[in-house]
This record gives C-alpha cells, structure tokens and sequence, in this order.
C-alpha cells in the first residue's frame, strides 16, 4: 500500500505498531483494500501525519470519517482534493472562519496548507469502505488515534485542540485544560452549524493563544 508516515511520529508512536490490535488492523486494512474500493489511497492513510511532524503540531483538529464519495478523502479530517466540491461541513468551516478572521473563501477544499503550518487534522477512523460511513469503525483505527492525541497532550505543551460535536468532545476528554486550550462546539454539520458552530470564534481564539506563547499563528 506504499503508506507515507513522517519519521518523528513513527518514533512518537513506536509503541503503538508492535502492539496486537494495530496488528490486527493492519491485517483488516491489507484485505479490504484488496477486495474493494477503500478510501482515502492506501498511500494517503496516515497523511494527516506526513504532512504535520509530531514536533511541528500547534493545533489539533479531530474529525471522525474519512469522506465516502470518489475523489473527496485525502487522510485531512473535513479536506478534500483540488477541484472537488465543498461538502456542507466544510463550506460551514469557511464560513465561520470568513466571518470570525476576515478571510476570503477559499477556492479550494484542500486543507494541506492547513497541515504544513501545524495543524494535525486527524479522523478518528483513517479507512472507509466507498459509500459505506463507519465501515471502519471498531476495528483499532480508534485505539491509535487516541494514542496520537495521548502522547501530543502528555508529551507537548500549549496546544490547542479544537472539538467539534459530542463524538470528538469524548474522544478528547482526557486532554489537561491547564495545559492545552481545549475549544468546544457543536459540530459544523448543516444540522447543528446554527446552534452553536457560528460564532464560536475557534480560529480566532486558536491564533490569539498560539500567539501567547511565541508561536506564529495559522493563516486560516
């Protein structure tokens, strides 16, 4: 499957590829991608981390699903490729950031910039079945990235991880608010965006906190 995954998270998460449910899963992951169409490209799995190193991480976005649909998923949580149309939680994202930073729309979906400036968009699940949502959960994808955000909050200081809906809010539960800024919401979805999404002011309040200690804010 010719996976890319950056040197200094491979080291950060040793631990994790010799333990038997990442065993299992990668058995699982193998055999599906031979059986059927499986997104995102078995190359692009563990994106999310070749893009943004382990030492280089400001801010932490926790998605759930890879896109199902051809051509969407690329390994960032909410991103799509060049030239794919916006998906409605993401249309919902440009939106809340145009209207709490002053930024224009983006003319792509692509959140690749996003990534190479220290923000970790990590699906809690990396695989999906096409068209199938949530083929892929409970099979340890889970398990190893609940580890990534573990050893980010216990191991780093001054992150800011941003928590949109009920499922990322229990999946970073753990997180220490002394150390990290921990933003909570409803998640973007058109169904919940107008209760709580707008004007929640994560991308301001992410920057003015990087900001606080020394580092350079994301160019949202």
């Amino acid at each position: 499957m010719n996976v890319q995954i950056e040197e200094s998270w491979k080291k950060a998460l040793a631990a994790e590829f010799e333990k038997d449910y990442f065993l299992r899963l990668v058995a699982f992951v193998r055999q599906e991608y031979q059986m059927t169409t499986i997104y995102p490209p078995g190359r692009l799995i563990f994106n999310a981390f070749h893009l943004c190193p382990y030492d280089k991480v400001k801010v932490v976005i926790i998605g759930q699903d890879p896109y199902h649909g051809p051509g969407q998923a690329h390994g960032l949580c909410f991103s799509v490729n060049d030239g794919v149309p916006f998906p409605p939680s993401l249309q919902n994202i440009f939106k809340e950031i145009h209207d709490d930073t002053g930024a224009p729309m983006p003319t792509t979906g692509n959140l690749t910039r996003w990534a190479e400036q220290g923000v970790l968009l990590l699906n809690a699940t990396l695989t999906v079945r096409a068209h199938c949502a949530g083929s892929h959960q409970r099979k340890g994808w889970e398990e190893f990235t609940d580890a990534a955000i573990r050893v980010l909050a216990e191991h780093r200081d001054h992150l800011v991880f941003i928590l949109w809906g009920a499922y990322a809010q229990k999946k970073g539960a753990f997180i220490d608010r002394q150390r990290h800024l921990v933003l909570s919401s409803v998640h973007p979805s058109p169904l919940s965006a107008y209760h709580g999404f707008f004007g929640n002011h994560h991308f301001s309040q992410a920057n003015a906190y990087l900001q606080q200690h020394g580092e350079t804010p994301i160019c949202w």
